[in-house]
């Protein structure tokens, strides 16, 4: 479920002082005044040429130095330690992964594995450009809602800020039940959120909507929700807070109309995160037999990405 993605070498060098100086030994002729005795093989050097020599030795006659293009020196520079596998970052784009172990699996307040362990986890790629691409995926409880026993999300979108300190997240994620019994279960929904940064908080407003399809009894289904998290000066704990209202199919009721909601805390340790939360919904004819679908929970996640 979406929440809320390489030197030159020596003989190059050498060749190439080799190639800078032959114009200027090209260019060079005998004078008249130097002549060789074809006989004795001995030059015969007068004293212009003599006088000549002299003045040439108090001048900068050297050859010019090598000049490298940029595109030489970095050819020509050792590699860096953490620069030799940045092929991937050159290109502009970022692959990530994540993984998430949960006391339960929630989906707007609903429980899905029937109060039992979940075992999540998905992959992105997203580029510098903001644009991104996703898939996650979690275990189900096969007779809660009839969607089989493993859920499969496929996601695209672009993220990114608007100004300092607004962000955006707009995109479409399919739903997929990949071993659901028969009919229709696999659905679509397109999705928009904003986020604001205020200080040590991070308040985020968002919709989701769903059009009509098949899979929804062919109605569709809006989702609104706020979430909100607010670190912990000097700590790595956020506290947060969600409340979501659901009104179409998706609600499990009678009358199309659900309030979810959750309050809780999450300590970051690297690229791990430990979160616990109680999480309830609150709607016409949601509370079943069992007490596990939609009674309240304290669900408790570690995740980790990647």
């Amino acid at each position: 479920m979406l929440t809320s993605i390489r030197g030159l070498t020596a003989a190059t060098l050498s060749a190439g002082l080799f190639l800078s100086a032959t114009p200027a030994l090209a260019s060079q002729t005998v004078p008249e005044e130097a002549k060789t005795d074809i006989h004795t093989g001995d030059i015969e050097i007068s004293e212009d040429l003599l006088a000549a020599s002299a003045a040439l030795d108090g001048t900068d006659a050297r050859a010019p130095a090598l000049s490298l293009t940029p595109a030489t020196e970095r050819a020509s520079a050792p590699i860096e330690d953490g620069t030799a596998n940045s092929v991937e970052g050159e290109s502009g784009f970022t692959f990530s992964a994540n993984i998430a172990f949960a006391t339960e699996y929630r989906f707007r307040g609903v429980a899905l594995t029937d109060g039992e362990f979940a075992v999540q986890g998905g992959f992105d790629i997203a580029h510098e450009s903001g644009f991104y691409v996703g898939t996650w995926a979690s275990n189900l409880d096969e007779t809660t809602v009839g969607y089989g026993s493993a859920e499969l999300d496929v996601y695209g979108g672009w993220g990114g800020n608007l100004t300092d300190g607004v962000s955006a997240d707009v995109g479409v994620i399919a739903y997929l039940y990949p071993d659901a019994g028969p009919g229709d279960f696999d659905y679509v929904e397109f999705y928009g959120s904003l986020t604001f940064g205020l200080g040590p908080a991070e308040l985020t407003g968002g919709i989701a909507y769903a059009p009509d399809q098949d899979s929804l009894g062919s109605t569709d289904n809006l989702y609104l929700y706020a979430d909100v998290g607010v670190g912990i000066p000097d700590t790595p704990i956020t506290v947060t807070g969600h409340i979501g209202y659901t009104d179409g199919f998706l609600t499990f009721t009678t009358d199309s109309e659900a309030v979810d909601w959750s309050i809780g805390a999450e300590v970051a340790v690297g690229p791990a995160t430990l979160g616990a939360a109680y999480v309830g919904v609150e709607g016409d004819a949601l509370i079943d037999p069992t007490g596990t679908f939609t009674d309240d929970a304290f669900v408790v996640t570690l995740s980790a990405s990647f």
